[in-house]
């Protein structure tokens, strides 16, 4: 199942109507989201108005920062734990070993995909659009 991305139901509907979802804005819904902590649902809200092009806000900058911080440190905590599964209670076993690093390769795919989002976000639309140093 490696390479299979979970799609959710407002990714789903935001790449069906390519448009704000359910007559809001996509920072309204971005917000809605960070209040849910549904951060994995914020990101695409975010990217879509990053690439709309213009510079960010400030809020929407902090929204986009707290999307991306939430969706990496979630995965780095799950990782770790993964991590330390394989290390300390699995010496000696072999039986589950192989689901165990299969396991934490996917949970590092994820962690280079949310970096390599960043730094594609940041070349192609921040930085160029970006007026000031901050």
């Amino acid at each position: 199942m490696q390479g299979k991305k979970f799609v959710s139901p407002l990714d789903r509907s935001l790449q069906a109507h390519n448009t704000d979802v359910y007559g809001c804005s996509q920072v309204f819904l971005a917000r809605l989201c960070g209040q849910a902590q549904r951060y994995d649902d914020m990101v695409p809200l975010l990217k879509q108005v990053v690439k709309r092009g213009g510079e960010l806000s400030v809020d929407e900058r902090n929204l986009l920062t707290t999307a991306f911080n939430n969706v990496f440190n979630t995965r780095r905590a799950s990782w770790r734990t993964i991590f330390s599964i394989e290390k300390n209670e699995y010496k000696g076993s072999e039986k589950h070993l192989a689901t165990i690093r299969g396991y934490r390769i996917k949970i590092e795919n994820e962690i280079e995909e949310i970096c390599r989002d960043v730094l594609d976000l940041l070349d192609q639309s921040l930085i160029p659009n970006a007026s000031t140093g901050e």
